[in-house]
C-alpha cells in the first residue's frame, strides 16, 4: 500500500519533460513540456510524480529526461 504515503516520499531525483506525445493516452493536459518534476517512486518503465493536478500518477519515461 506504497501508494498511499508516496506524496510524502522524498524526492529520489529530478526530471524534466521533453515531450507529450503520448501514442495511447492524453498527457498533455497534464504534463507540461520544460516543466521539472519531482520523483517519488519508479519502476522500470515508469516514473511516478506529482503532475499538472497535483496528484500523484505514473508517466512512462520516454516522456522525461533526468536532470
Amino acid at each position: 500500500m506504497i501508494h498511499k504515503t508516496w506524496e510524502n516520499h522524498k524526492t529520489t531525483k529530478k526530471i524534466e519533460c521533453i515531450h507529450t506525445n503520448a501514442k495511447k493516452y492524453k498527457v498533455n493536459s497534464v504534463l507540461t513540456v520544460g516543466d521539472i518534476y519531482e520523483v517519488k517512486n519508479e519502476t522500470d518503465e515508469f516514473y511516478f510524480i506529482k503532475d499538472n493536478t497535483n496528484r500523484m500518477a505514473g508517466f512512462r519515461k520516454e516522456y522525461f529526461k533526468v536532470i
